[in-house]
């Protein structure tokens, strides 16, 4: 009897293992730390933040300068009308003229071609243009029909003689036919380029008023070109070249 019972309170226990008891857990891996990833996270944050701080920076480094807005030839001054003001950076290494030394450069001459849309610096001016080696630069006034129209700086142009005069009478009698310049309606200068032309506003105004134009030559062309305009005796054409 005493076997059948302790068999019967043995059937009724289960036969799956025991379950681990309330409240274990299983063990967990430690995680890996990576501490060159969290250095380099760090340096980006702090090289955005100095990038950042240096834009601000130059943005307030700013100065206000005198910009050129149309062409200045050689040995011209600047204008009110040729020039603005325009905000740059400031750099040490460039020499800016500040818009509020227009005054004072108003009193010098640009010493070479100066084209627009560019920012003036102290370089481009002196108290005189340089002029190349083996040219001169030779000034008239001509009147209306002895130029063509839209005449501009750096248009490439050939000089004539017209209207000449004879030397005298005498020499017309005695058919020598010698003018004063060497003759009437003859080629002076082959291509010279224009330094210098006036705007065009005395033409809008007075047609018969003379414009101011300065040619670029040779130096060997100067003296005979110099004579005829002194005279009102020079028409320029328009050539190849522009």
């Amino acid at each position: 009897m005493k076997i059948q019972e302790r068999a019967g309170a043995g059937a009724g226990r289960s036969a799956a293992p025991a379950g681990p008891a309330v409240g274990d857990r299983l063990p967990t891996p430690p995680r890996e730390r990576k501490p060159a990833l969290a250095a380099l996270a760090v340096l980006l944050i702090l090289v955005g933040a100095l990038g950042a701080t240096m834009l601000v920076l130059q943005a307030g480094d700013r100065i206000e300068v005198v910009k050129i807005t149309e062409p200045i030839p050689a040995g011209q001054p600047v204008t009110d009308s040729n020039t603005t003001s325009v905000m740059v950076a400031e750099d040490p290494g460039i020499h800016y003229v500040e818009w509020s030394q227009l005054d004072a450069l108003k009193k010098l001459k640009a010493v070479s071609a100066i084209p627009a849309g560019v920012v003036a610096v102290g370089e481009m001016f002196g108290d005189e243009a340089k002029v190349p080696s083996g040219k001169a630069l030779v000034g008239m006034s001509l009147k209306e029909g002895q130029y063509p129209a839209g005449l501009e700086s750096g248009d490439v142009v050939a000089a004539y003689r017209v209207g000449g005069t004879s030397r005298s009478g005498s020499d017309d009698d005695a058919g020598t036919g010698g003018s004063a310049g060497g003759g009437s309606d003859s080629l002076l200068v082959e291509q010279a380029r224009v330094d210098f032309v006036q705007a065009g506003k005395s033409d809008d105004i007075v047609s018969s008023a003379n414009k101011p134009v300065t040619l670029l030559v040779d130096s060997a062309e100067a003296a005979v070109l110099t004579q005829a305009a002194s005279n009102g005796e020079v028409a320029l054409v328009l050539v190849p070249g522009n």
